[in-house]
């Protein structure tokens, strides 16, 4: 299934879809999983405490932050794939962080799971079927279909390494 189109998801996750340069999930995994990995394993242990400002994520709050938000959207993901109609609630990114305890963990650790977040979610992916990708649900209030989920999925991550590039390291 091609690149979602604006109206198929969220108008506030454009930019996350926008990031995604490939013609369809799969693609998509194929081309980002592995170097998206690659970054996050090279992530320096001395950086994992830094924060670019007064009041901003550390490192190990935006992996978690990664983490958390990964699943969240796989949740969805799954939900409407199984035609389940039930509105899926948004979520507030601070206070998942601020509930995180990030800094309390290893950074080792934080990368682990990021890996075993990522494998699942690609898993899930690969198992939809052109009819699940093509499923409509309602996430925070806005209809957002699987495929644009699995864009936004990647988008997302792509966006807060650009973040930890340009401004962390």
């Amino acid at each position: 299934m091609p690149k979602p189109i604006p109206g198929t998801y969220p108008a506030y996750m454009e930019k996350y879809v926008m990031l995604v340069e490939a013609d369809s999930v799969r693609e998509t995994i194929n081309k980002y999983t592995q170097s998206l990995m690659v970054f996050f394993e090279n992530i320096p242990e001395e950086k994992a405490p830094y924060r670019y400002a007064e009041g901003k994520w550390s490192v190990k709050e935006m992996l978690q932050h990664i983490i958390d938000t990964e699943r969240i959207f796989g949740y969805r993901a799954l939900s409407i794939a199984r035609k389940d109609t039930t509105p899926l609630p948004g979520f507030d990114e601070n206070t998942y962080a601020n509930a995180s305890k990030a800094d309390e963990r290893s950074l080792a650790g934080l990368i682990e799971e990021l890996k075993a977040v990522r494998t699942s979610t690609d898993l899930l992916l690969k198992s939809f079927t052109e009819d699940d990708l093509q499923q409509t649900g309602i996430t925070n209030g806005h209809p957002n279909t699987v495929n644009a989920i699995g864009y936004i999925i990647f988008g997302h991550i792509l966006h807060h390494k650009k973040i930890l590039e340009e401004r962390y390291f």
